[in-house]
């Protein structure tokens, strides 16, 4: 059932992305912050929020897919 594995896939996508993002994280944000501390602070907040507006975009996109089947 290909329908039935879809959402399985794309959360074992994402959280394999968001795993290595957050794996490597902290080494990214040492090496900015020997240019800017601030820079090293905007790029966690954005890899943070990236988490959270990928699942929003997600669920905007399920909801769209979801009307359009009814």
């Amino acid at each position: 059932d290909p329908k039935g594995r879809s959402p399985i896939f794309a959360a074992a996508v994402i959280f394999v992305g968001v795993a290595l993002l957050f794996f490597v994280m902290p080494n990214i944000m040492l090496w900015l912050a020997d240019y800017s501390p601030w820079l090293a602070a905007a790029f966690g907040a954005v890899a943070v929020l990236s988490f959270f507006l990928l699942f929003w975009l997600r669920g905007r996109y399920q909801r769209r897919k979801d009307q359009s089947d009814t």
